[in-house]
This record gives structure tokens, C-alpha cells and sequence, in this order.
């Protein structure tokens, strides 16, 4: 029931879609593409292997039954003003505006559904952290996740669907939003700046780079498994070593400056996930 090969997603020219689905191409898959910019979307290598659709799901317009006849399942990737963790429109808009889209998906025949979470709405829990683990989201953006997940939990006990909710830990590669600190430290390389200003450089994160994760959530749908996933590693490194270790990779010359920048206040000290897909 629940394991179609014929599968849409938002998000599609996204930092996660854009590695996402050549993945599922490879494995047959066939891919509704949803994404604000076509022209974005036309600029990636797979854009005339798959069916698209330009469409923003904070519209009023809704996406007809004939666009997505045959299409049974939804990787639902795609979210608004990021990275402004603190910014209203995810509680006002992404929100209200994401459970909108699945439901009237879910109305349309859709039957598996895979929803992007992120690792921020355990809040600021420090250690290894379970999947099973409470949440207690710090900021508007994982309070709206959160919020959003436990609402398709609720919808799912009447409507028969597969609902998977993947908290995402942290990732880097190619096509990543340009305030994260390898796309920053990446900048620097180029223009062979002589100091990378950061924080202390201590914290403990959980890092995979995109393409890992993509071939997670890949590997996560085609299960069909439901429930809550980490997508992670499993392996806290410091920000100190993966910045040291992206300079070394890159053969560069450029000094950290540690201390520069304060740690943040929304994100513990140290925090890793369990893995279980």
C-alpha cells in the first residue's frame, strides 16, 4: 500500500531535493518535482527526467487532482526563512500553510507521507539524543516543526496514511544556504582571506554531509517504516576539527580565530544523534 514508486517532492531545488532525487530517479522512482523557481529547478542536472511542477505551497491556490493523478506518496522537504530560526513566519505561515498542502494532498489519494524535521525540537538537551526522546523546542522555527508533526499524528488516526517525521541533524555540501560556517569558511578559502572569525570552535555537533542524508531519507521512504527518525551520524565532532579539517582538505593557508563570535543561545553545548534508520 504504501511503497509506490511514483512519488512527489516539495522542496525539489532545495539543498536536501536537489541531492534527493537523483537518488530515487536511480532507484526507478517517478518524481513530481515541486519547487518555487523553475528556474532554479531548470539549472539542475535532472530537471527533464522528472515531472514538474513551479508552485508555492504558502499560495491559496491549490494543486489540482489531475496534476498529481497516480502519485501516491509525498517527501515533504519544503520550508520558508531559513535560517532565521526565531522568525514568526514559521509559526504564521510555514505552519498552518505546510499541514494545509499535506492534507489536501492526503485528499488526492496520497497515502505515505515523509516530512522534514530538524534535530531543534529537542531543544537543548545535551548528550546522545533518541529519536524517543521529548521535545522541547527553544525557537518559532522547531516549535512550528514540532507542532506540524504532532498535528499529522493526529490526522493520521483518521485519515489511513504513513506519516514518517526525519529530524535532520546538521549538514554541508554542495548548494547550502550561504550563513552556515563551511559555505562561510568556504567563502574565506576562495577569496584568500588570512583570518576565519567563529565561535570557540567546543561545541559537539552531528554532521553528514547532503549527500548522506539524502540517501537516509531515500532509504527511510522506500522502508515505509513509520514513526520518528534521526537523520545523523551518530558521531559528535567539534566545530573546531571540522573547521580545521575542511582547511586541511582544502590546502589552505587561512587561520581560525577562535572566540570571535559567541556561542549560540538556542543550541546546547554538545548534542549528537541515535541513529535508527
Amino acid at each position: 500500500m504504501f511503497k509506490s514508486k511514483k512519488v512527489i517532492v516539495s522542496g525539489a531545488s532545495g539543498f536536501i531535493g536537489q541531492h534527493l532525487i537523483p537518488i530515487l530517479l536511480k532507484d526507478g522512482y517517478e518524481v513530481l518535482a515541486i519547487s518555487r523557481s523553475q528556474k532554479r529547478a531548470e539549472s539542475l542536472p535532472w530537471f527533464k527526467d522528472v515531472k514538474f511542477i513551479s508552485y508555492d505551497f504558502h499560495s491559496d491556490v491549490q494543486i489540482t487532482e489531475t496534476e498529481v493523478e497516480g502519485f501516491r506518496g509525498l517527501i515533504h522537504l519544503a520550508w520558508q526563512e531559513l535560517p532565521n530560526y526565531d522568525s514568526s513566519i514559521h509559526v504564521k505561515k510555514n505552519l498552518p500553510r505546510s499541514y494545509k498542502f499535506i492534507e489536501s494532498l492526503l485528499n488526492k489519494g496520497i497515502n505515505q507521507v515523509l516530512v522534514a524535521g530538524t534535530c531543534f525540537e529537542y531543544g537543548l538537551k545535551s548528550g546522545a539524543i533518541s529519536p524517543s526522546s521529548t521535545t522541547e523546542p527553544t525557537t518559532l522555527y522547531a516549535t512550528a516543526k514540532d507542532t506540524l508533526r504532532k498535528k499529522l499524528s493526529l490526522l493520521s488516526l483518521n485519515k489511513d496514511f504513513n506519516l514518517q517525521w526525519a529530524r535532520i541533524f546538521y549538514m554541508f555540501g554542495k548548494g547550502q544556504n550561504s550563513n552556515s560556517i563551511i559555505s562561510q569558511l568556504d567563502f574565506a578559502i576562495k577569496n584568500k582571506q588570512k583570518v576565519f572569525h567563529m565561535s570557540g570552535g567546543e561545541q559537539l555537533r552531528d554532521y553528514l554531509p547532503v549527500e548522506k542524508a539524502a540517501e537516509k531519507l531515500s532509504y527511510l521512504y522506500k522502508s515505509g517504516n513509520q514513526g520518528i527518525f534521526n537523520i545523523c551520524s551518530g558521531k559528535p565532532i567539534s566545530i573546531r576539527n571540522l573547521v580545521e579539517s575542511y582547511i586541511e582538505e582544502n590546502n589552505s593557508n587561512i587561520i581560525p580565530k577562535y572566540g570571535y563570535y559567541p556561542y549560540s543561545v538556542y543550541e546546547p553545548m554538545q548534542f549528537w544523534g541515535i541513529q535508527n534508520i
